[in-house]
């Protein structure tokens, strides 16, 4: 089987099942599972017709997928292959695999069941006589030898894609293997839905399949061709596997242990004002470095204990080192550029440590695969505000001050917004809004309506650059434009809003989530109120001052505007809290 290209294949976004992947499939096209008004799609299965066959429980899939708030078609692909799609199965066994051979009135215009050994001579005959035969290979070595024939009895202009079949709850991410694509066989498969080397999407079969049988790919296709992108190699893609299955259980755990390594160091310094002053400055910079900190043990790929230690001590040891060699309350500085600056060579270089680190993207969620994730967006733009800050510290209003914030704004806004880096349109919004306040609170003259009018445009203004951003270094392939500029209606638009929201309206309800957002809330409005007391160690200083309004300006915009919802408003406020507290420890010698 040398000759097929080998990936990993986002199943699902949200709860897997294997009728939800198998509709995803033929609809190239997929949502949250808890998008639809119900998460479990209905059973799906077989019923023979004559030579044919219809798939029981499609009307209630079509129903459910009208509902979702996006334009889903189930049978999309099948329906746009002249003569439609064959489906070849084993009798007896779970034929719900059938599915993505049904065109969108849950047709399937050859079905061939019979048992294990007759698999590949019933194969053979389907592919006479349809241009896309689906087959349910049995486990085992008899699937493996099978595999092996069709692979070995391929001709060369002839498309085989084989999905791993998952019976359990971790099937969001399954073996992918292709022959058949141009470049060859023994790489690595991507595509423009992942941007990532030897990943890719569920729904990028369909528009693979319509586009190597020359068929016409429906606007309503979501997913992208499949491609080969470098050699393979099969110990990295495994590694690689095994990473993704387990960011999501240990990122809270790092945070968790970095916090109490922090606590523990406030404790033992507790008798002593100016090592208590030091502890309350190195935890702090040990957070702020957090960015860089975790993209360490994404190298390494350690186990759970040695990442956990890693991560603290990566952090206080940094936070130590610029303490000592930066003055306060200027060291923000160093974490802020050299993160901003790891992050975007990193996404430059595809070398894939902000993908695989705890703070990364997450992709065995299925909704984002690259770029800066939601958790990561308003911490950076609040490290980049301080950094801002700090450097103009002391500072008075004027030109200067408002140039630097705005300068700085932009260079952020092009990280977090370009296709290449960041590729986050909520991003660029929150980055160009958190800014504007800034910038128009260290501008000279008097606040007026003229300037709360450049805020309120400034993310739109942001949005259009976004756009040019996007036409000029991704060909149009980007965040932005494929959603928004690609959109064929408003309707396109308002299934967006309505996603967006419906996502962030079920992490505000989430767990502790309502809770931490009232305390954020709270909390920040009591920092306004009280901020000369808040800003004390740095005597209200202008630029402090503004990054702060900008910090959380930008964190509720966040919130706003971003799936995430609240999350981007609790890490904001509490990257603000950390810069705070580097500032509240300042030296008797400042």
């Amino acid at each position: 089987m040398g000759g097929l290209s080998v990936g990993i294949m986002s199943a699902s976004q949200g709860e897997y099942s294997t009728a939800q992947l198998a509709l995803d499939i033929t609809q190239g096209a997929r949502v949250a599972t808890s998008s639809y008004p119900h998460a479990q799609p209905p059973q799906l299965s077989i019923a023979l017709s004559g030579a044919g066959g219809t798939v029981d429980g499609w009307q209630a899939a079509r129903r459910r997928a009208q509902d979702a708030p996006q334009l889903l078609r189930p049978g999309l692909l099948a329906s746009e292959i002249p003569g439609g799609a064959g489906y070849v199965g084993i009798g007896g066994a779970a034929d719900v695999d059938g599915a993505v051979a049904a065109d969108r009135g849950g047709h399937i215009a050859a079905v061939s069941l019979g048992s294990a050994a007759t698999l590949l001579a019933r194969v053979a005959t389907l592919r006479r006589g349809e241009r896309l035969v689906i087959a349910d290979l049995p486990g085992g070595s008899g699937g493996r030898s099978d595999l092996r024939a069709l692979s070995e009895g391929r001709s060369a202009g002839e498309l085989l894609v084989v999905v791993q079949s998952f019976a359990g709850e971790r099937g969001e991410l399954l073996w992918t293997a292709a022959g058949g694509l141009a470049g060859g066989g023994g790489r690595e498969l991507s595509s423009q839905s992942t941007d990532q080397r030897g990943l890719i999407a569920a729904f990028d079969l369909a528009p693979t399949i319509l586009e190597h049988l020359g068929a016409s790919v429906p606007a309503d296709v979501r997913g992208k061709p499949i491609e080969t992108d470098g050699a393979l190699h099969s110990a990295s893609l495994r590694a690689l596997m095994a990473r993704l299955h387990v960011i999501a259980g240990r990122r809270l755990k790092a945070l968790g242990f970095l916090l109490a390594a922090w606590v523990l160091l406030l404790t033992l310094a507790a008798p002593w004002a100016r090592t208590r002053a030091w502890s309350m400055r190195v935890g702090a910079l040990g957070v702020l470095w957090t960015p860089l900190a975790v993209l360490i043990p994404a190298a390494l790929e350690p186990s759970a204990p040695v990442e956990y230690a890693t991560i603290v001590l990566a952090c206080l040891l940094l936070g130590a080192i610029t303490d000592a060699l930066i003055p306060w309350p200027r060291a923000v500085l160093a974490p802020a550029i050299v993160s901003i600056v790891a992050l975007s060579a990193d996404a430059l270089a595809g070398t894939q440590l902000l993908m695989r680190s705890l703070i990364g993207p997450d992709p065995i969620l299925g909704a984002r695969f690259y770029g800066i994730g939601n958790e990561l967006k308003s911490g950076l733009a609040v490290l980049a505000l301080a950094a801002v800050a700090s450097a103009l510290y002391p500072s008075v209003r004027g030109a200067r001050a408002a140039l630097a914030m705005a300068g700085a704004g932009t260079i952020l806004a092009v990280v977090e917004g370009s296709a290449r880096i960041g590729a986050g349109v909520g991003g660029v919004i929150l980055v160009s809004f958190g800014f504007a306040v800034a910038t128009v609170m260290v501008a000279p003259g008097t606040l007026n309506r003229k300037r709360a009018l450049i805020v309120l445009v400034s993310p739109i203004v942001a949005l259009a650059g976004l756009a040019a951003i996007d036409l000029a270094t991704a060909h149009g392939s980007g965040h932005f434009t494929g959603s928004i500029l690609h959109a064929r209606s408003p309707g396109d638009v308002r299934d967006i809003i309505v996603r967006r929201y419906g996502a962030a309206w079920r992490e505000l309800r989430n767990e502790a989530m309502p809770v931490a957002t009232g305390l954020t809330l709270a909390c920040g409005l009591l920092a306004l109120r009280r901020r000369t007391r808040v800003l004390a160690a740095v005597g209200a200083d202008p630029a402090w001052l503004a990054a702060l309004a900008g910090g959380l300006a930008a964190s509720v915009v966040g919130a706003l505007v971003e799936d995430s919802g609240p999350v981007l408003l609790v890490v904001g406020a509490f990257a603000l809290g950390c810069v705070l507290a580097y500032l509240w420890g300042r030296p008797r010698t400042a």
